[in-house]
C-alpha cells in the first residue's frame, strides 16, 4: 500500500534579521514540534496561493513580498512530503497565532535549540551556515 504524498508550502518570515518559528499546536499531527509556518497545498491550488491562504488562516497575515527558495523531499513513517520553502520579506496584517501556537523569532547565526520537525532540519542548518559568519 502506498503512503500519502503531501505537497506543503512553508514560509521563512524575516523581521530584523530574525526568522519566525512556530510550534505545532496541541491536537495536530506531530504536536509540539517546531516548524516554519505553512501547510498543505489543496488539489488544483497554486503554491503561491496556498502560501498566502495558509498564512491568513494560521497567522492572520498576508505575505506581500516573497520568493521561492528551494524544496525538500522527506519520508515519514506514515506519509511522504515535498516541502516548498519561500522567503517572506514583508506582509500585511497583524501577526497573531490563530491556532494558539507558541512562536519564537530565531537568530539564524546562533546554534539551533528548538526541536524542529525532521523535514525542517536541513533548512534550519542551511540558514545557520549561511548566517553564522555575519
Amino acid at each position: 500500500m502506498m503512503k500519502p504524498h503531501l505537497q506543503v508550502v512553508a514560509g521563512i518570515v524575516w523581521r530584523d534579521g530574525l526568522y519566525l518559528a512556530v510550534q505545532r499546536p496541541e491536537g495536530s499531527r506531530m504536536a509540539g514540534w517546531w516548524e516554519f509556518p505553512g501547510g498543505k497545498v489543496e488539489e488544483g491550488e497554486f503554491r503561491d496561493a496556498a502560501l498566502v491562504r495558509e498564512f491568513q488562516e494560521e497567522l492572520n497575515i498576508t505575505p506581500t513580498e516573497f520568493e521561492y527558495w528551494r524544496n525538500i523531499e522527506h519520508e515519514y513513517d506514515e506519509f511522504s512530503v515535498c516541502l516548498y520553502f519561500y522567503h517572506i520579506h514583508s506582509y500585511s496584517g497583524q501577526l497573531s497565532m490563530l491556532e494558539k501556537q507558541q512562536f519564537a523569532w530565531v537568530n539564524p547565526s546562533r546554534t539551533p535549540t528548538l526541536n524542529y520537525l525532521p523535514a525542517d532540519i536541513a533548512i534550519v542548518e542551511a540558514l545557520h551556515s549561511r548566517y553564522q559568519n555575519d
